[in-house]
């Protein structure tokens, strides 16, 4: 596999796909919060959770250890609130799959949608503002800050 050219231009695109997904997921529990239990809603949580689960986990380690150490050599303060950020998130996801598995266990129970959609809204808001941070203030320090050796670097982590 070759090294992407641009590897903030490649994290910028997972940030945009992530974004897609959190909409659905958004749509889709304000559905169920409105509308009560419903499969295809479901599925769609389902595969937002999916994504969530496989690609935004990818996506935070190449930026751990590829994007971060390189950023490191020369300022420390935003990639420590970026990787706080990710252990939020993380914690966030864990109560999403769990409250989405309370959903499906009990589907009447309006309690649990309840939750569900505040616990989607929270995962939703905090990783909306996690991703307007890195792409409006970190990775517009990172390009230009780093020379082309370095962004050649962190592409080749990535891989």
């Amino acid at each position: 596999m070759r090294s992407p050219a641009d590897p903030i231009a490649q994290l910028l695109q997972e940030h945009n796909d992530a974004l897609i997904q959190l909409k659905n997921l958004n749509r889709a529990v304000q559905s169920f919060a409105q509308d009560g239990y419903n499969v295809r809603l479901y599925r769609t949580i389902r595969a937002a959770l999916k994504f969530i689960e496989e690609e935004v986990s990818v996506h935070n380690l190449k930026e751990e250890k590829a994007l971060f150490p390189v950023l490191e050599r020369y300022v420390e303060g935003p990639t420590k609130i970026m990787r706080q950020d990710h252990r939020k998130l993380k914690k966030g996801f864990y109560r999403l799959s769990e409250a989405i598995r309370a959903v499906n266990a009990n589907r009447d129970s309006f309690s649990a949608i309840r939750k569900l959609r505040k616990v989607a809204s929270e995962v939703v808001q905090s990783f909306v503002n996690h991703i307007h941070k890195e792409n409006y203030i970190l990775f517009p320090l990172v390009q230009r800050f780093l020379s082309r050796e370095e962004l050649r670097e962190i592409a080749n982590k990535m891989i």
